[in-house]
């Protein structure tokens, strides 16, 4: 599976985030102020935006193209939703679906391009809305969980898995390592012991599917797409 766009300007935006993140990171505090800082300061040109690809992941429309139509009224969200092109195409698959992210730009991005589609909210995985908790028939996330400090992880998969509602099934899309080996970065890939928390979180894993995102600048990138459902 390979994205379309991995373009010169494309690669300065990657390069820009790694500055941003890099920067945090020294600064200590709270990690997570970096996000909004990357969307606003790209004011409105999404290759500034690394992960921004304009279109749902291949990965995500695979794996919807092998499930049956959600019946009337189910309910997904796209964590970590960044410009909304995932939630636009889970609201277009027949989900009422609500997209959170905690950047406001990203938010406010999101909404201008497909606020028609989906509830595009303001939110911190860390400190969810009690409404969200337990309300989701599919919980989506690409790349969000690879994206923070791999001490961050145990909280930030313990709120990702407090979003399903029982029988809700959870999607994750991620970067893969091969071993525990602590990897360098931002993003961090993860490794099947470290998804192994969403099992001891109480759901049970229905499905590993293993592939190769080959970029156009000779990269080929690993990752795991990993399906889970939370018992009724």
């Amino acid at each position: 599976m390979s994205h379309i766009d991995d373009s010169e300007a494309r690669r300065k935006g990657r390069e820009r985030a790694d500055r941003l993140q890099a920067e945090h990171l020294e600064k200590g505090g709270d990690f997570t102020d970096w996000f909004e800082e990357l969307y606003a300061s790209a004011q409105g040109d999404a290759a500034l935006v690394p992960w921004a690809y304009l279109e749902p992941h291949p990965a995500l429309v695979d794996w919807m193209r092998q499930q049956p139509p959600p019946p009337k009224g189910a309910r997904a969200i796209d964590v970590g939703c960044g410009l909304g092109d995932n939630a636009a195409f889970l609201a277009r698959c027949g989900y009422e679906t609500t997209a959170i992210d905690i950047s406001p730009s990203a938010i406010e991005w999101a909404k201008r391009r497909h606020g028609e589609l989906a509830d595009f909210r303001v939110a911190d995985l860390l400190d969810l809305p009690e409404e969200l908790k337990g309300a989701f028939d599919l919980a989506h996330e690409t790349y969000t969980i690879q994206s923070l400090p791999i001490e961050m992880r145990p909280r930030v998969m313990a709120a990702v898995a407090s979003l399903l509602a029982p029988g809700g099934k959870l999607l994750v899309i991620c970067r893969s390592r091969p071993d525990e080996r602590v990897p360098e970065g931002p993003p961090w890939p993860l490794s099947l012991a470290e998804l192994e928390e969403f099992e001891r979180l109480g759901l049970r894993r229905v499905r590993l599917d293993e592939f190769v995102e080959e970029r156009a600048d000779g990269r080929r990138i690993p990752h795991y797409r990993m399906e889970y459902e939370k018992p009724r």
